[in-house]
Protein backbone atom coordinates (compact mmCIF):
# COMPACT_ATOMS: atom_id res chain seq x y z
CA UNK A 1 0.00 0.00 0.00
CA UNK A 2 1.40 3.35 -1.01
CA UNK A 3 2.03 6.19 1.42
CA UNK A 4 -0.58 8.29 -0.35
CA UNK A 5 -3.20 5.54 0.08
CA UNK A 6 -2.42 5.12 3.79
CA UNK A 7 -2.77 8.87 4.36
CA UNK A 8 -6.11 8.92 2.58
CA UNK A 9 -7.42 6.05 4.74
CA UNK A 10 -6.25 7.76 7.92
CA UNK A 11 -8.06 10.94 6.88
CA UNK A 12 -11.29 9.02 6.21
CA UNK A 13 -11.01 7.28 9.59
CA UNK A 14 -10.61 10.63 11.37
CA UNK A 15 -13.66 12.08 9.62
CA UNK A 16 -15.73 9.01 10.55
CA UNK A 17 -14.64 9.22 14.20
CA UNK A 18 -15.51 12.91 14.37
CA UNK A 19 -18.97 12.26 12.88
CA UNK A 20 -19.59 9.46 15.41
CA UNK A 21 -18.63 11.79 18.28
CA UNK A 22 -21.08 14.45 17.05
CA UNK A 23 -23.91 11.87 16.94
CA UNK A 24 -23.10 10.61 20.45
CA UNK A 25 -23.09 14.14 21.89
CA UNK A 26 -26.37 14.96 20.18
CA UNK A 27 -28.01 11.83 21.60
CA UNK A 28 -26.67 12.57 25.06
CA UNK A 29 -28.03 16.12 24.85
CA UNK A 30 -31.50 14.83 23.90
CA UNK A 31 -31.45 12.18 26.62
CA UNK A 32 -30.41 14.76 29.23
CA UNK A 33 -33.13 17.30 28.37
CA UNK A 34 -30.79 19.59 26.45
CA UNK A 35 -27.86 19.07 28.81
CA UNK A 36 -25.93 22.23 29.60
CA UNK A 37 -28.53 24.40 27.86
CA UNK A 38 -31.15 23.20 30.33
CA UNK A 39 -28.85 24.07 33.23
CA UNK A 40 -28.30 27.57 31.85
CA UNK A 41 -32.04 28.03 31.33
CA UNK A 42 -32.74 26.94 34.92
CA UNK A 43 -30.11 29.37 36.19
CA UNK A 44 -31.64 32.25 34.25
CA UNK A 45 -35.26 31.46 35.09
CA UNK A 46 -35.55 30.01 38.60
CA UNK A 47 -38.88 28.50 39.50
CA UNK A 48 -41.15 30.72 41.58
CA UNK A 49 -44.76 30.62 42.72
CA UNK A 50 -45.20 34.34 42.01
CA UNK A 51 -46.77 35.54 38.78
CA UNK A 52 -44.78 38.78 38.86
CA UNK A 53 -41.01 39.24 38.64
CA UNK A 54 -39.31 38.45 41.96
CA UNK A 55 -37.03 41.21 43.19
CA UNK A 56 -33.73 40.67 45.04
CA UNK A 57 -34.44 40.55 48.77
CA UNK A 58 -33.14 43.77 50.34
CA UNK A 59 -33.82 45.82 53.45
CA UNK A 60 -37.01 47.94 53.49
CA UNK A 61 -36.84 51.35 51.79
CA UNK A 62 -39.07 53.41 54.04
CA UNK A 63 -40.56 56.79 53.21
CA UNK A 64 -43.11 59.24 54.61
CA UNK A 65 -45.33 61.38 52.34
CA UNK A 66 -48.66 63.21 52.54
CA UNK A 67 -51.70 61.79 50.77
CA UNK A 68 -54.45 63.65 48.88
CA UNK A 69 -56.18 64.53 52.17
CA UNK A 70 -53.07 65.78 53.94
CA UNK A 71 -52.53 62.68 56.08
CA UNK A 72 -48.95 61.58 56.65
CA UNK A 73 -48.40 58.04 55.36
CA UNK A 74 -45.32 56.22 56.71
CA UNK A 75 -44.43 52.84 55.22
CA UNK A 76 -42.89 51.91 58.58
CA UNK A 77 -46.36 52.20 60.12
CA UNK A 78 -47.70 49.72 57.55
CA UNK A 79 -45.65 46.76 58.76
CA UNK A 80 -47.77 43.63 58.90
CA UNK A 81 -49.63 44.59 55.71
CA UNK A 82 -48.94 44.01 52.04
CA UNK A 83 -48.36 47.35 50.31
CA UNK A 84 -48.92 48.06 46.61
CA UNK A 85 -46.78 50.91 45.26
CA UNK A 86 -46.91 52.41 41.76
CA UNK A 87 -45.68 55.64 40.11
CA UNK A 88 -48.46 57.83 38.70
CA UNK A 89 -49.27 61.42 37.80
CA UNK A 90 -52.64 63.09 38.04
CA UNK A 91 -52.95 64.41 34.49
CA UNK A 92 -52.18 61.05 32.90
CA UNK A 93 -54.89 59.88 30.50
CA UNK A 94 -53.85 56.31 29.72
CA UNK A 95 -51.35 54.17 31.64
CA UNK A 96 -51.91 55.58 35.15
CA UNK A 97 -55.72 55.24 35.09
CA UNK A 98 -55.30 51.73 33.70
CA UNK A 99 -52.99 50.70 36.54
CA UNK A 100 -55.22 52.36 39.16
CA UNK A 101 -58.27 50.48 37.90
CA UNK A 102 -56.40 47.18 37.79
CA UNK A 103 -55.36 47.70 41.41
CA UNK A 104 -59.01 48.40 42.28
CA UNK A 105 -60.19 45.29 40.43
CA UNK A 106 -57.60 43.11 42.19
CA UNK A 107 -58.67 44.37 45.61
CA UNK A 108 -62.38 44.05 44.81
CA UNK A 109 -62.04 40.28 44.57
CA UNK A 110 -60.11 39.87 47.83
CA UNK A 111 -62.06 38.83 50.91
CA UNK A 112 -62.93 41.48 53.48
CA UNK A 113 -60.48 40.21 56.11
CA UNK A 114 -57.61 40.08 53.62
CA UNK A 115 -58.56 43.44 52.14
CA UNK A 116 -57.91 45.12 55.51
CA UNK A 117 -54.34 43.82 55.30
CA UNK A 118 -53.54 45.45 51.95
CA UNK A 119 -52.69 49.11 51.26
CA UNK A 120 -52.31 50.62 47.78
CA UNK A 121 -50.29 53.81 47.20
CA UNK A 122 -49.76 55.90 44.07
CA UNK A 123 -46.48 57.84 44.17
CA UNK A 124 -46.43 61.19 42.37
CA UNK A 125 -43.86 61.48 39.57
CA UNK A 126 -44.93 64.97 38.47
CA UNK A 127 -44.58 67.13 41.60
CA UNK A 128 -45.23 70.53 39.97
CA UNK A 129 -48.65 69.41 38.74
CA UNK A 130 -49.65 66.77 41.30
CA UNK A 131 -51.45 68.75 43.99
CA UNK A 132 -53.83 67.63 46.70
CA UNK A 133 -56.73 68.89 44.61
CA UNK A 134 -55.62 67.18 41.40
CA UNK A 135 -54.91 63.96 43.33
CA UNK A 136 -58.44 63.92 44.78
CA UNK A 137 -59.86 64.63 41.33
CA UNK A 138 -57.84 61.76 39.83
CA UNK A 139 -59.09 59.29 42.45
CA UNK A 140 -62.71 60.42 42.13
CA UNK A 141 -62.76 60.62 38.34
CA UNK A 142 -61.21 57.17 37.99
CA UNK A 143 -63.46 55.77 40.74
CA UNK A 144 -60.61 54.19 42.65
CA UNK A 145 -61.44 55.46 46.12
CA UNK A 146 -61.19 53.94 48.71
CA UNK A 147 -58.82 51.43 47.14
CA UNK A 148 -55.93 53.79 46.44
CA UNK A 149 -54.27 56.78 48.11
CA UNK A 150 -52.25 59.29 46.10
CA UNK A 151 -49.02 60.43 47.78
CA UNK A 152 -47.63 63.81 46.78
CA UNK A 153 -44.74 66.07 47.75
CA UNK A 154 -41.96 68.30 46.49
CA UNK A 155 -39.33 67.03 44.10
CA UNK A 156 -36.83 66.95 46.98
CA UNK A 157 -39.19 64.79 49.04
CA UNK A 158 -40.06 62.45 46.18
CA UNK A 159 -36.63 62.00 44.60
CA UNK A 160 -35.34 59.55 47.28
CA UNK A 161 -38.49 57.44 46.83
CA UNK A 162 -38.03 57.38 43.05
CA UNK A 163 -34.42 56.30 43.53
CA UNK A 164 -35.20 53.55 46.06
CA UNK A 165 -38.02 52.08 43.99
CA UNK A 166 -36.58 52.59 40.52
CA UNK A 167 -39.23 55.11 39.45
CA UNK A 168 -38.53 57.89 36.96
CA UNK A 169 -39.90 61.43 36.88
CA UNK A 170 -42.56 62.44 34.37
CA UNK A 171 -41.26 65.22 32.13
CA UNK A 172 -42.27 66.90 28.89
CA UNK A 173 -39.51 64.98 27.12
CA UNK A 174 -39.78 61.55 28.77
CA UNK A 175 -42.68 59.38 29.93
CA UNK A 176 -42.15 57.85 33.36
CA UNK A 177 -41.73 54.10 33.70
CA UNK A 178 -44.99 52.32 34.58
CA UNK A 179 -45.15 49.30 36.85
CA UNK A 180 -46.38 48.04 40.20
CA UNK A 181 -44.30 46.87 43.17
CA UNK A 182 -45.59 44.66 46.00
CA UNK A 183 -44.05 45.04 49.45
CA UNK A 184 -44.28 42.16 51.88
CA UNK A 185 -45.34 42.41 55.53
CA UNK A 186 -41.79 43.40 56.47
CA UNK A 187 -41.81 46.33 54.04
CA UNK A 188 -39.43 44.68 51.56
CA UNK A 189 -39.86 44.99 47.79
CA UNK A 190 -40.72 41.45 46.71
CA UNK A 191 -42.55 41.41 43.36
CA UNK A 192 -42.70 43.74 40.35
CA UNK A 193 -45.18 43.94 37.48
CA UNK A 194 -44.34 45.88 34.29
CA UNK A 195 -47.57 47.37 32.98
CA UNK A 196 -47.60 45.08 29.94
CA UNK A 197 -47.67 42.03 32.24
CA UNK A 198 -50.05 43.44 34.85
CA UNK A 199 -53.48 41.87 35.38
CA UNK A 200 -55.81 42.00 38.40
CA UNK A 201 -55.68 38.20 38.61
CA UNK A 202 -51.87 38.03 38.68
CA UNK A 203 -51.67 40.82 41.26
CA UNK A 204 -54.32 39.21 43.43
CA UNK A 205 -52.51 35.87 43.25
CA UNK A 206 -49.20 37.35 44.42
CA UNK A 207 -50.87 39.42 47.15
CA UNK A 208 -52.36 36.18 48.46
CA UNK A 209 -48.94 34.54 48.58
CA UNK A 210 -47.46 37.47 50.50
CA UNK A 211 -50.38 37.51 52.95
CA UNK A 212 -49.86 33.81 53.60
CA UNK A 213 -46.20 34.26 54.55
CA UNK A 214 -45.30 34.23 58.23
CA UNK A 215 -43.53 37.32 59.50
CA UNK A 216 -39.90 36.81 60.43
Amino acid sequence: MSVRTRLALLALASIAAAALLVVMLANRSRDGESGAAAIVEDAQAPRTDFDGAVRPLTAPRDFALRDQDGRLVRTRDLRGRVVIVSPMYTTCEDTCPQIAQQIRDALLDIGTAERRQVVALAISVDPPNDTAESARRFLDTRRVRPFLDFLIGSRAELRPVWRDYGFSEQTKELEHNAYVVLLDREGRQRVGFPVQHLTPEAMQHDIGLLLAEERS
